[in-house]
């Protein structure tokens, strides 16, 4: 057993090194594609339900650690990772985004930490209070959009008009017939439409600079304020439906008023990681799936174990040391390269991924795969009017929140 542990746990690993570079393929996707050829999996031998599911967790956690390369280099992150653009490109601007990763990462690795402090509250604790929650799960969701929209510094009423837009974008492509209504949704409105900007803006990249982890420091007492912050809203969002990595981030740093870039994306970096993370102990405590990786989990375990449990603990912690380092060695390529390459032709590229990406695996119908490029176009044109207004892009979440508010208020 700890041969194919350790095996599942290293091809998780790499493939969700991939998925993380990858621009436009969120680790949900490639969780419900793996689940849905575990039937034939599941016929090899040494193969079993608990192996794919470290398979998946190893994968999961990675690509936590691994998609802020894409999200600070190329500016093509997901929903859990775009937030990132806003001080990691202004420091790739100043040839510092190697500094801007390595926060990230720090944040990552804390959260490692928190992650193992909030097992046993997730266990013990979560179960009691959790039916209280979905009582008034709208209420609670409802008071963190108001809080999302009065964060916006100047422009509330426009943040206001954009997030019922986003909700009402939502709500149509959940509404429509296809098999993943999200995958051009997100991909529009925090994919294309900053790739695009970026080529009009005709972007050029200076050399960046690369010094030792020793001389990257954060203050102990950001790394004390920005782990808090992340403890305060995190672990809300591995069971509360609607918030993600992002939306959990603006509740931290408005809590603790987190100001100093440096802190704003070791605070992401947690957040991401910790969301993950404990979603699979979310999933053993109250049987609920926050993620797509914890929908996989779930199938291919409908009653975990404590003793799956501590397997996918520790594929939580090892999966997210390993990814740290290799985290570390890529992006010190990237790094070391990317002011060679042409910006927008770099730019072009990547949407010419993210428009295959979307009409190959958005739907297997002909039909499907036309709404779901004209999902695309709108959600592009909202996330371009969006940037361009100078709107915070996270009030581009009510596409999920308003539906997810909705579906519990109805």
């Amino acid at each position: 057993m700890i041969i194919e542990f350790f095996m599942a746990l290293i091809l998780g690993v790499l493939v969700g090194t991939i998925t993380g570079l990858t621009p436009g393929i969120h680790i949900n996707l490639v969780a419900i594609i793996l689940l849905s050829f575990s039937v034939y999996l599941l016929n090899f031998p040494l193969i079993t339900p608990i192996i794919l599911v470290i398979f998946i967790v190893s994968m999961a956690i990675t690509h936590t650690f691994l998609d802020f390369i894409p999200s600070i280099f190329l500016g093509a992150p997901d929903e859990d990772s775009f937030l990132s653009i806003l001080p990691g490109h202004q420091m790739l601007l100043k040839g510092r985004a190697y500094y801007a990763i390595v926060y990230t990462l720090y944040g990552g690795l804390a959260a490692l930490i928190i992650i193992l402090l909030f097992t046993p509250i997730f266990i013990y604790v979560l179960p009691l209070i959790y039916p209280y929650f979905q009582k008034i799960m709208w209420i609670v969701l409802t008071l963190v959009s108001f809080l999302l929209i009065k964060s916006e510094p100047n422009k509330k009423i426009l943040a206001l008009i954009i997030f019922l837009m986003a909700g009402f974008l939502g709500i149509a492509s959940l509404n429509l017939n296809i098999k993943e209504p999200l995958l051009p949704l997100l991909t529009g409105l925090f994919g294309a439409s900053n790739l695009l900007i970026s080529i009009r803006q005709n972007t050029k990249i200076p050399p960046q600079k690369i010094f030792p982890l020793k001389n990257i420091k954060i203050p102990k007492s950001s790394i004390a304020k920005t782990s808090l912050a992340s403890i305060i809203s995190a672990p809300f969002t591995a069971f509360l439906p609607g918030l993600g990595a992002s939306e959990a981030a603006i509740i931290g740093q408005r809590a603790l008023n987190i100001e100093d870039d440096r802190e704003f994306l070791f605070l992401l970096g947690a957040i991401s990681t910790i969301v993950m993370g404990l979603s699979f102990i979310a999933l053993y405590s109250i049987q609920k799936t926050r993620t797509g990786a914890a929908v996989a989990v779930s199938k291919l375990l409908p009653e975990p174990t404590i003793n799956n449990l501590f397997l996918i603990l520790s594929t939580i912690i090892i999966s997210g040391l390993i990814a740290f380092q290799l985290a570390i060695f890529i992006s010190k390529i990237v790094s070391k390269n990317i002011h060679k390459i042409k910006y927008s032709r770099l730019s072009y590229i990547i949407l010419t991924i993210l428009l295959l990406i979307v009409f190959i695996f958005s739907d297997f119908t002909f039909q499907g795969k036309i709404i779901s490029l004209l999902i695309l176009l709108v959600s592009t044109s909202l996330g371009i009017f969006t940037i361009l207004s100078g709107v915070r892009r996270m009030h581009l979440m009510g596409c999920l929140l308003i539906p997810t508010i909705l579906f519990y208020l109805l």
